[in-house]
């Protein structure tokens, strides 16, 4: 018998030898989705450390944590939100628009008024996408899919060619580092932190969960379902907003057309691999951490490879359908215990 078929054993009709033998096959298949993602990343990093020279050394590592600092930001909040059920495909636009907003008010009013642009637009379409999801309760999937069609569409009409040259603060906020460790770099250790202080420590976490699990229930016990879902929008827009105005500064440009083009594919995909559900409910941030720097590892070490980009398209959007197929098993087995 595969393990597959003693799965498939019902336990209402089997025998006692066969319903300890479904459940162990069960246990084995819960156990190898929970450590496919540890084993996979540990897996890349060693066949890149042995294939290219300069895989595994502080200077690239570091590097790594850079490129996707904006993606660490906005998976962790991202996963946040997916906990209590709710989506926002987005972001990528929001980046944008943010950063497009940033890179304008840069060069006409410096550091300061840039960063608080950026972060106000990403805050402002996060109390759009709340209002209309948590209080109207209008479809998560149709009200973000419009806004990232009409943020993109803004930041182009705002900024129709790629706005460069940037103040020199910009630069240093964009590329400068702290103990080592950029600014960038920074940024997305903290907002991990408070994330996992959020879901590990703090009541709101297991809020947030309940609600992913039983939002009626949730609100017949007190919960404020409606305040939570429009306040997670809202933190995700800012931190949208974040990462857009980092990311420009960091490329000391602001090309409307293609930044964060893709970005919410890889965030999703992230949060997926995470092992967080599309209807929420349970998660885990260290897991979604783990997950943006199987991602992160995957893109590096195909550049160090020299494999063009649409190679690594094609890898990551085969991830995310991998990481789909992983959570329907991982479901099926959690209804058929």
């Amino acid at each position: 018998m595969t393990i597959l078929e003693s799965v498939a054993v019902s336990p209402s009709n089997g025998s006692p030898t066969a319903k300890r033998a479904s459940r162990t096959a069960k246990r084995f298949v819960l156990h190898g989705i929970n450590w496919f993602m540890p084993v996979a990343t540990m897996g890349l990093m060693l066949y890149f450390t042995v294939a290219t020279k300069s895989f595994l050394t502080p200077g690239n590592l570091l590097a790594v944590l850079t490129q996707n600092g904006p993606t660490f930001i906005v998976a962790v909040v991202a996963a946040v939100l997916l906990m209590a059920g709710f989506v926002d495909l987005s972001v990528g636009s929001t980046l944008a628009l943010a950063g497009v907003c940033s890179g304008l008010t840069f060069l006409s009013a410096g550091l300061a008024p840039g960063l608080m642009a950026g972060l106000a637009v990403g805050t402002a379409i996060g109390v759009i996408n709340g209002i209309l999801i948590g209080w109207l309760n209008l479809s998560p999937l149709v009200v973000t899919l419009g806004m990232l069609a009409a943020t993109r569409g803004i930041a182009q009409y705002l900024a129709p060619d790629s706005l460069y040259g940037f103040p020199e603060d910009v630069n240093v906020l964009g590329n400068g580092a702290l103990f080592g460790v950029s600014y960038l770099g920074v940024a997305a250790l903290l907002v991990i932190g408070i994330a996992l202080l959020t879901m590990n420590r703090l009541p709101i976490g297991r809020k947030i969960v309940a609600i992913g699990v039983n939002s009626r229930a949730s609100y017949l016990v007190g919960i404020p379902v409606k305040r939570i879902t429009v306040l997670l929008y809202i933190v995700l827009g800012l931190a949208a907003g974040l990462a857009g105005v980092l990311q420009v500064a960091r490329l000391d440009s602001a090309p409307s057309g293609t930044l964060g083009v893709g970005f919410e594919v890889t965030v999703l995909t992230a949060v997926l691999l995470g092992g967080i559900p599309f209807n929420g409910g349970r998660g885990s941030i260290l897991r979604v951490v783990l997950g943006v720097w199987l991602i992160a590892v995957l893109k590096n070490g195909l550049t160090l490879l020299n494999l063009g980009p649409e190679i690594a398209g094609i890898v990551t959007g085969s991830v995310l359908v991998l990481a789909a197929g992983l959570e329907a098993v991982r479901y099926w087995v959690h209804r058929t215990k």
